[in-house]
């Protein structure tokens, strides 16, 4: 089997391109070969049984991908030639399976710090749980209102500054969550998110805010990215503004960093300066430190759940068996529309309004992984690897961008999220939920059966128009269909089912990434950006010296 080992001494020897392997191979000409329509793989019984798979509290049913048993098997083959699982115990252990940066890779160790004998060591696992304590303990404060302002007032308003990782994945969990702090007559506080820098952002958050009463969350690793500090520059101006002395500035300001030694430097505090680690990464990162806002949100013990159900499919991940192996099984579907079916996108569609910044979670979690265009061994890419990420909410696309996946000239692969139960407190509540499951049932089967134009004309002969009518619109009202899609079962949305459901998606991205033999955990086009700004903001100063 060959496998890509985290050698640099000698990469060319130890590397094999993906589509060298023979798996790769016959996929490819089964690819090429005459394959059956989803509406006629469908017809098949047996399909409903065998294409479905469960672990960790969610099922995927992936009776809609257009795949044969032929066609996974080989799949499986290519995994086990690409020595995924062997890849996986790497970053287990906490290699460092980040070769360009020289780092670990060890989020899993994040929600692990409760498992006996760990395979990253106890002394990470004794960190990440000092650290954890100390989160957990801090947001209760703050959310039992003990946390005091410059006038001895409690802080009512948290106010998260960061960008990119220090954002996307907080947001969206405290608002995926935002049930909890409903429900809860224990928490006093709000939480607000500001990313981005232009003034109109972060002026529209304070301004319905009172100083005295809000507190200031800074997240960066480095704490020296430019929009973060420019917002956290700000944000302090506005409350010296406010009348805040600045011997108590530091009352309203937490930072959260892998550099403490310079957030303190600039005025925080270290009873508030949390921490985390370089072997974690900034789109991985909600379960750590940056998970503050969060945990303020939604309370200590709903934070350490959401962990535990990351853990549940980190122990899935590792034990099941390929066939039933939910990310492994998502990551090879990818790999089958991408690189053999040519899809270039990808949509989520989650249908559940909660889960409304889900996709945008997952752009950053897989545009920034894999879209990348060098082996592990340096080798340019020529074959494909991450499609675009984009979508939103089931329901409102279906009366928007949908019309281009059932009609459009692109195929456009799905990923359909539905809950079992829905436990809004409204009255008609199950209604709307079986009104909404119904309409996601209806649209991956509409895009999978589609429409012939013989069944068009029938069915508008049967509505009684004109024959002349149905020859003209019968051509305009036929759909190719044969969209593949995969539907997503959560039984119901909370913080351990939100916590499995993220760590499916992020070890459905190792996977990929394994196969691809690409690496999934630097981000240097993003550091180019970030390079270009900073040699700009320096010939400018230069000019105006």
């Amino acid at each position: 089997m060959d496998v890509i080992k985290f050698d640099e001494n000698n990469p060319m020897t130890t590397f094999v391109p993906p589509h060298h392997r023979q798996a790769w191979k016959t996929l490819q000409a089964l690819s090429r070969s005459s394959q059956p329509h989803l509406r006629d793989l469908l017809k098949d019984a047996r399909r409903v049984d065998q294409f479905h798979a469960s672990g960790a509290g969610i099922t995927i049913d992936f009776t809609r991908q257009r795949i044969s048993q032929e066609i996974l098997d080989q799949l499986l083959v290519l995994a086990n030639e690409s020595g995924v699982m062997t890849q996986a115990q790497a970053m287990f252990r906490g290699e460092a399976i980040n070769t360009t940066e020289r780092r670990a890779v060890l989020h899993v160790a994040l929600r692990g710090s409760h498992v006996p004998n760990p395979p990253w060591g106890a002394e990470i696992s004794k960190q990440v749980a000092h650290e954890l304590l100390r989160v957990c303990m801090f947001a209760e404060k703050v959310r039992e209102g003990q946390l005091l302002g410059y006038e001895a007032e409690a802080i009512t308003d948290v106010v998260n500054l960061g960008i990119g990782g220090s954002d996307l994945g907080p947001r969206m969990t405290t608002e995926a969550l935002s049930h909890l702090t409903r429900d809860s007559f224990k928490n006093k506080v709000r939480v607000h998110y500001v990313s981005n820098v232009d003034a109109w952002s972060l002026y529209t958050t304070l301004a319905k805010l009172s100083p005295a009463r809000t507190a200031f969350v800074v997240q960066s690793k480095t704490f020296t990215t430019q929009e973060t500090m420019t917002l956290a520059a700000s944000a302090k101006r506005w409350l010296l503004d406010a009348g805040c002395p600045p011997e108590k500035l530091h009352q309203h300001l937490i930072a959260v960093t892998a550099h403490p030694q310079i957030s303190q430097a600039q005025g925080f505090s270290p009873e508030h300066t949390f921490g985390f680690w370089d072997w974690v990464g900034g789109r991985y990162s909600v379960w750590s430190a940056i998970g503050l806002p969060l945990a303020i949100s939604i309370g200590a013990f709903a934070f350490q759940d959401m962990l535990l159900g990351a853990r549940a499919m980190d122990e899935h991940f590792m034990s099941a068996p390929g066939e039933q192996n939910l990310p492994l099984l998502m990551a090879l579907f990818g790999v089958w529309n991408r690189n053999f079916l040519g899809a270039s996108t990808h949509n989520i569609a989650p249908y559940a309004s909660p889960l409304g910044k889900f996709a945008s979670f997952l752009q950053q979690m897989e545009m920034e992984s894999n879209g990348k265009s060098m082996h592990v061994d340096g080798r340019a890419v020529d074959i494909d690897t991450a499609p675009v990420i984009w979508g939103g909410l089931g329901i409102d696309g279906q009366h928007a961008y949908f019309q281009l996946i059932h009609q459009g000239k692109h195929l456009v692969p799905m990923d359909f999220i539905g809950l079992r139960t829905e436990r809004s407190p409204l009255p008609l509540a199950a209604e709307h939920h079986r009104v909404v499951l119904l309409n996601m049932q209806a649209q991956a089967q509409a895009l999978a059966l589609g429409r012939t134009p013989e069944e068009t004309l029938q069915a508008l002969r049967d509505s009684g128009m004109e024959e002349d009518e149905v020859q003209r619109l019968a051509p305009h009202r036929s759909y190719p269909g044969n969209v593949p899609s995969t539907t997503i079962w959560v039984d119901a949305l909370t913080p351990r089912s939100m916590g499995a459901l993220m760590a499916l998606y992020e070890h459905k991205v190792f996977c990929q990434a394994a196969i691809w033999g690409i690496h999934a955990y630097d981000q240097w086009g993003v550091e180019l950006g970030k390079k270009m700004a900073q040699d700009i903001e320096a010939a400018e100063n230069a000019h105006k010296a």
